[in-house]
This record gives C-alpha cells, sequence and structure tokens, in this order.
C-alpha cells in the first residue's frame, strides 16, 4: 500500500511539474514565422556616404573622452576613446547634403598599429532610411586602403540587418586629425 501511495505522489509530482513548465515555457520565449512580425522578402542595399570625423575647431563632432597614462608616449595612441557624433553626407565636402550622423565611440586598441575598435550606430534621417539604423562593431585599421567593418544589426527598416561596411579615407588633415572617410555599405535586411 505505501508502495503504491509513492507512485501515485510521484506521479502527481511529475504532472505537476509537467504543466508547470508548459504553462510558463512561452512567457519566456517561443517560435515564430517571419511573416507573424510583417517580414516580407530579404533585400539587400547599398549605401554611399562620407564620414566627417572632426576633432578641431570649435563644434568638434569627435571628442576625446579617456586615454590611459600610457597613451600620450604610445605610437599607436593606445587606450585612447574618443565619442563620436560625425555627420555623414551625400559627398564629400562638408557642405554636402546630410543624410545622418554615426554616433557612438571608437578606441585605439592596437599597440603595434594604428587599429581602432568602432562602436556605433549609423542614423539616418533622409528618405525612406528616416529614422532607421545600422550598427557597426569591428576593426578599423586605419592606414589601410580598404578596411571592412561588420553591420551587426539595424533598427526600423533595417531589421535584422547584417552585412558590412567598407572605409577609405578620403583626405585627412594629420595636423588636427580631421578626417573624410568615403563609406560604402552592403545590408541585407527585410
Amino acid at each position: 500500500m505505501a508502495l503504491c501511495i509513492t507512485r501515485v505522489v510521484i506521479f502527481s509530482l511529475l504532472l505537476t511539474s509537467a504543466i508547470f513548465f508548459t504553462a510558463n515555457s512561452h512567457t519566456f520565449s517561443r517560435s515564430l514565422l517571419p511573416e507573424e512580425l510583417g517580414l516580407k522578402k530579404e533585400k539587400l542595399s547599398h549605401l554611399h556616404f562620407y564620414f566627417h570625423d572632426i576633432l578641431s575647431g570649435r563644434s568638434p563632432t569627435a571628442v576625446p573622452v579617456a586615454e590611459a597614462k600610457m597613451t600620450n608616449t604610445s605610437a599607436t595612441a593606445f587606450g585612447l576613446v574618443v565619442m563620436i557624433d560625425d555627420p555623414l553626407t551625400e559627398g564629400p565636402v562638408l557642405s554636402s547634403k546630410i543624410v545622418g550622423r554615426a554616433q557612438g565611440l571608437y578606441t585605439s586598441a592596437s599597440l603595434n598599429d594604428v587599429g581602432l575598435l568602432m562602436v556605433q550606430n549609423y542614423v539616418f534621417n533622409e528618405g525612406k532610411y528616416n529614422g532607421s539604423t545600422l550598427s557597426v562593431l569591428g576593426r578599423n585599421a586605419v592606414f589601410s586602403d580598404v578596411r571592412e567593418m561588420p553591420i551587426v544589426g539595424g533598427s526600423g527598416l533595417f531589421r535584422f540587418a547584417r552585412g558590412y561596411a567598407q572605409a577609405r579615407t578620403h583626405s585627412i588633415d594629420l595636423r588636427t586629425g580631421d578626417a573624410v572617410v568615403e563609406y560604402n555599405v552592403y545590408v541585407f535586411h527585410y
């Protein structure tokens, strides 16, 4: 009799546990079909713009916010952290039409060459992309002719974005550090 009661208790506990876990399994996550979010066919877009990194003058768009003790003696400025809100324009001159902003930061992350860690959002304000963003997280080997950085996400029309950005220095003032960089961005999105 005691064995029978034990089996009933164990069975009841297992059943209760199964009901509890089944009932609560959808509160944290569940599988969806893309159509349930209104996602249709994936597209590939190419964006072309110029990034203006302005460290000098009365209204800089790139501001150093931190550095290590060794930054000033390092050939690569290792440890420097710069916060940015740089304009993105259609053409290479700052007076060109602004299509968005690059907001985030870059840090000098290499002891042996000028290699920046780029953590930034491209925030667009032009045309159908107005209010949409792309997120970049990657290495920028500044003195390479072409640098490639991954696009790791986005918002608005760029939800579920993935792709890459190619950067080419258009011009740089070595005295001030001001630079204009041409970007070609290739991104898959819905």
